[in-house]
């Protein structure tokens, strides 16, 4: 089934098309570079998986509630207008919404998978592109995963938001290499994380739960290689470089806050949209939601040394300074252990089924 059959909304064009300013950097010198660049390709290497084999795609998405997500974490819950929805109101509501954040990862992971193939061509670290050439491939499994998601069990789909399309037109328009990594390494990826997570900790079906458990053990790895490359390159920046960098961050971290309001789904609701996105904005579920978005993020800007009076106001101004003081390396290895953990019960649930 073409993708085209099942948006929602209207595509105008198929094709998405800008000018990526890339100038190439080949290298000859083959044992340039980091170490714990290189120690990273190895594990990028060792934990290749096939999203055919690994999650079980028999498994279906529950028929009233897709994800089995809490009625909690819908934006209006609890308001009039929803204890004014009838149940079959309700299942469309839960089902378009969830639909939707599952089609923006799908569309971010091509992002994410145009931009790590511009790494490849930018980086001039040997050992950073080396790297760079296994998360292409991570990035195509997960759009993949997300696409069969959507394809054989949602069968519906949202196009990209305005909001998402302009933030990785940011990322990927700009020449330099760092900027990349700190668009989509930093930025994007860190956002990623906290947004798969809270499908992952929360979602009661367990096909949903295990692709975001499964996607997010490579980001965590993508996290880290941005982490890697930036805290060695940043420290040599010039005050005006670092200023830049620093402004491009704050405008970036605002744009994130305040455009995660699934405004395609209210407008196809036919609810008055102007007060849903207003629900939607100020309710207990979406500022938590917002507030978790910059667990991962807040802490890699102290550690790259992004990490200056503006940023420092505009992390202050959201309330999420606290989060500096977090543990990234712990965040990171919950990561895997959650993947690996869902292959353990995966591993029981054969040996039972065999039985």
């Amino acid at each position: 089934m073409t993708t085209q059959k099942i948006y929602q909304l209207p595509v105008d064009v198929t094709n998405w098309k800008f000018d990526g300013a890339t100038e190439i950097a080949f290298n000859w010198e083959y044992e340039d570079g980091s170490a714990d660049l290189l120690n990273l390709y190895e594990k990028g290497k060792q934990q290749q998986w096939d999203t055919s084999t690994r999650i079980d795609w028999s498994q279906e998405l529950f028929e009233e509630n897709p994800m089995g997500m809490a009625d909690e974490t819908i934006p209006i819950y609890g308001t009039p207008f929803w204890d004014k929805m009838t149940e079959k109101e309700k299942n469309w509501l839960r089902f378009n919404l969830q639909c939707h954040s599952i089609c923006q990862f799908m569309h971010g992971e091509q992002g994410a998978l145009i931009a790590t193939a511009k790494i490849v061509n930018t980086v001039p670290d040997m050992n950073a592109k080396f790297y760079a050439a296994t998360q292409v491939m991570d990035e195509a499994r997960h759009v993949e995963s997300y696409k069969r998601l959507i394809h054989e069990k949602f069968k519906s789909a949202y196009p990209i938001t305005d909001s998402l399309k302009n933030l990785l037109e940011q990322t990927l328009s700009d020449r330099r290499w760092d900027m990349t990594y700190l668009g989509m390494q930093v930025l994007i990826e860190g956002l990623a994380l906290a947004a798969f997570q809270r499908i992952r900790d929360s979602a009661k079906n367990n096909l949903a739960a295990s692709v975001n458990a499964y996607v997010m053990q490579d980001e965590a790895r993508h996290v880290t290689f941005g982490r890697m490359a930036l805290r060695e390159y940043y420290p040599h920046l010039t005050d005006a470089e670092r200023a830049e960098r620093e402004e491009f961050t704050v405008e970036a971290l605002y744009f994130m806050r305040d455009r995660f309001n699934q405004a395609e789904v209210w407008m196809r609701s036919g609810l008055p949209v102007k007060e849903m996105l207003e629900h939607a904005y100020h309710s207990g579920a979406m500022q938590s939601f917002r507030s978790r978005l910059f667990t991962r993020i807040v802490p890699i800007l102290k550690e790259i040394g992004l990490f200056g009076p503006k940023v420092q106001k505009a992390l202050g101004d959201m309330g999420v300074m606290g989060y500096a003081e977090i543990d990234v390396e712990k965040l990171i290895a919950n990561d895997l252990k959650v993947a690996d953990d869902f292959d353990a019960k995966k591993f029981v649930n054969d040996a039972i089924a065999a039985e």
